[in-house]
C-alpha cells in the first residue's frame, strides 16, 4: 500500500492518519508543531495540514530513514523548554494536557506514555515496580503487558543526549535508547493512558482503528 504513498496519508475511516496524532497534539494545548518526513512526503504534508488545522506548523526533511531520535534531534532548533514527540502512526484519542502540563510545571526530563495490552510482545514494554525497572523491545516473553505508544515528553537535555547514542544493528537512532538513559539516570516518568490506542502500521491496526472511528462517528450523529 505504501510503494507509491506514504503510510501517514493513508485513511483511516474517513481522515488520513496523520490528522489523528496532529488532533491529538492541539487537543493537548500543542498549537506548535513541527512534522519530520522524507524529501519525496514533505510537501503532501504541507498541502494536508496548512488548510486544515489553526496550528503553527514547521517542516523538516529527514533525507536518511536514521531512526526517531534522528527524526527529533532535527528540531533542536525549534524546542525552547520541552518537546512533544508523537509518531505519525499512533492514534490516542486521551486528552493529553493534563499530563503535558504537569510535565512542564513538575521540570521533568523525560516521560513515556503505556497502554495495556493482551499481545505485548509485538511491542516495546515497560516492566513496572513502583515506577519503571526495565524497558524491553519486542519480549519473547513479557514481563509486562504495557506497551510503550508512540508519545513522548522531553526536555531540552534531549539533544544531549542523542548525539551520545550509537546506531543500532538496523543502523538507526533509536527513541528507546534514549528512554534507557533517562531510565539509567532515574528520570523516567511514566504515565497510563485509559483511551483506546491504535498503532495502525498494519493492515489489521488500520483495520481496527476504522471500525472504531466508524461506530464512534455514528455514536456522535445519534
Amino acid at each position: 500500500m505504501t510503494n507509491v504513498v506514504n503510510k501517514h496519508v493513508l485513511p483511516v475511516y474517513d481522515e488520513p492518519i496523520i490528522y489523528y496524532p496532529v488532533k491529538t497534539l492541539i487537543r493537548s494545548g500543542v498549537d506548535d508543531i513541527m512534522v519530520v518526513s522524507t524529501p519525496e512526503s514533505i510537501g503532501r504534508y504541507i498541502r494536508l495540514l496548512e488548510e486544515e488545522f489553526d496550528a503553527n506548523f514547521r517542516y523538516r526533511v529527514q533525507k536518511e530513514p536514521r531512526g526517531i531520535a534522528d527524526a527529533l534531534m532535527l528540531a533542536e532548533d525549534f524546542v525552547d523548554d520541552t518537546v512533544a514527540v508523537m509518531l505519525g502512526d499512533n492514534i490516542v484519542f486521551d486528552d493529553l494536557s493534563g499530563a503535558f502540563r504537569a510535565f512542564r510545571d513538575d521540570d521533568a526530563s523525560a516521560k513515556i506514555f503505556l497502554k495495556e495490552v493482551t499481545e505485548p510482545s509485538r511491542y516495546g514494554v515497560a516492566e513496572l515496580d513502583d515506577g519503571i525497572v526495565a524497558l524491553t523491545e519486542k519480549p519473547a516473553d513479557p514481563r509486562s503487558n504495557h506497551a510503550i505508544i508512540g508519545v513522548y515528553l522531553y526536555d531540552r537535555s534531549v539533544f544531549d543526549v542523542i548525539p551520545t547514542l550509537e546506531p543500532s544493528d538496523r543502523g538507526e537512532y533509536e527513541i528507546t535508547d534514549v528512554n534507557e538513559v533517562y531510565l539509567g539516570r532515574g528520570d523516567l516518568d511514566y504515565e497510563v493512558i485509559d483511551s483506546e490506542w491504535f498503532d495502525v502500521g498494519t493492515p489489521e491496526g488500520m483495520f481496527r482503528a476504522s471500525a472504531f472511528v466508524r461506530d464512534r462517528r455514528r455514536g456522535e450523529q445519534r
